[in-house]
């Protein structure tokens, strides 16, 4: 009888639906309490103005070889600079990392997100700018079409990118109707911010990587693509869109047979290769140019 009673009430339906979402909001907060990692010995961190559609206080972090080529690390999404912490903190001599928090992650200020391919890329040019030589720039996942953006805008300012893991064929995008809901009120204020940003920017994705599409062909600095086969959440297949629309230079690829999406935690000696590679041809052809 109290079980039919219970079965019977509204206010047991209303709390059944709540519950999912009501544990969402929860973990949320217990993530949005987590303290974010600032400086060590190893690592420190910095900000500088950025300028875009609006001004954003770009925090990043800072370890290496001050005197050695710059290397900019772009995460994905969701994400932030910390992401890179271990490969900063391992960086071999000759080389000086960059790793950034990108608008709408980290301590990156303003906090909202910024969909925009373009502006994401435009926000790297202070560091891009900043002295001692050409960087070489890498980007995971949603960072690729970041750091290819920026080659598109600032290719003479650049010796290089790398792209790990990089979803850039807009064909593969695939959003599912949950995202949708996940973006609108009351839902979208139970998750965390880099979460609430992370689901806006996957939304607006494929659009992006269309309007990105034309520019790639005209990207002549070295490029390699690194990617694992296992790779589920960005498939492998965005390799052979990369292949075929980077047109004005066959880009190298390093293939990682089983590996899965998460390069910058379990192929950090597979991207440093790739940067090296990607500095070793830079730096041939500037001799030849030179002679």
């Amino acid at each position: 009888m109290r079980v039919r009673t219970l079965l019977a009430s509204k206010k047991f339906w209303c709390s059944l639906l709540l519950l999912p979402f009501l544990l969402i909001a929860g973990f949320s907060v217990l993530l949005s309490l987590q303290p974010r990692f600032d400086s060590d010995e190893h690592v420190m961190r910095h900000s500088i103005t950025a300028k875009g559609s609006k001004l954003y206080q770009l925090s990043y972090l800072e370890g290496g070889d001050p005197m050695g080529q710059r290397v900019i690390l772009v995460h994905g999404t969701p994400g932030e600079a910390a992401n890179w912490y271990g490969f900063i903190k391992n960086a071999p001599k000759g080389f000086l990392f960059y790793a950034v928090d990108r608008p709408g992650f980290g301590k990156t200020r303003p906090s909202g997100a910024q969909t925009s391919l373009m502006e994401q890329a435009q926000a790297l040019a202070p560091l891009i700018d900043m002295p001692g030589g050409k960087p070489i720039l890498v980007g995971h996942s949603l960072g690729g079409p970041i750091v290819a953006a920026a080659a598109a805008l600032y290719g003479d300012r650049i010796k290089g990118i790398v792209i790990a893991a990089g979803s850039l064929d807009p064909d593969l995008e695939e959003v599912m109707a949950i995202q949708h809901v996940g973006n609108i009120p009351p839902i979208s204020w139970l998750l965390t911010r880099e979460y609430r940003n992370a689901n806006k920017e996957l939304i607006a994705l494929e659009g992006e990587l269309r309007t990105l599409a034309p520019k790639l062909p005209a990207i002549s600095m070295p490029v390699c693509i690194v990617h694992g086969t296992a790779d589920t959440l960005v498939p492998y297949e965005n390799v052979e869109f990369m292949t075929k629309a980077f047109t004005a230079r066959k880009p190298d690829v390093i293939t990682l047979e089983g590996q899965n999406h998460f390069l910058p935690w379990n192929s950090g000696t597979e991207i440093m290769a790739a940067i090296k590679q990607v500095m070793t041809e830079a730096t041939s052809e500037n001799s030849a140019t030179a002679r």
